[in-house]
């Protein structure tokens, strides 16, 4: 496995509230969520390859998509 570069990030209590409840709903932890959704957006915003990123755990496939995750589907 590739090295993990460690940072320590400052949020808004209001937004890693959202963030704890989005990533529960999803069944990750707080981190892998946001990993999750920072490799998302930069594949969305053409900044990474497909491969180069991969997002952290998928939550089980067999539960229905979390409200956020709108027509896209779990990537």
């Amino acid at each position: 496995m590739a090295e993990r570069k460690n940072y320590p990030l400052r949020l808004d209590p209001e937004v890693y509230e959202a963030l704890r409840r989005w990533a529960e709903d999803d069944l990750r932890s707080v981190n892998a969520q946001i990993e999750f959704l920072l490799a998302r957006a930069l594949r969305e915003a053409g900044r990474a390859k497909e491969r180069t990123l991969t997002p952290g755990p998928s939550p089980d496939p067999s539960l229905p998509p979390s409200p956020g995750e709108g027509k896209q589907g779990r990537s």
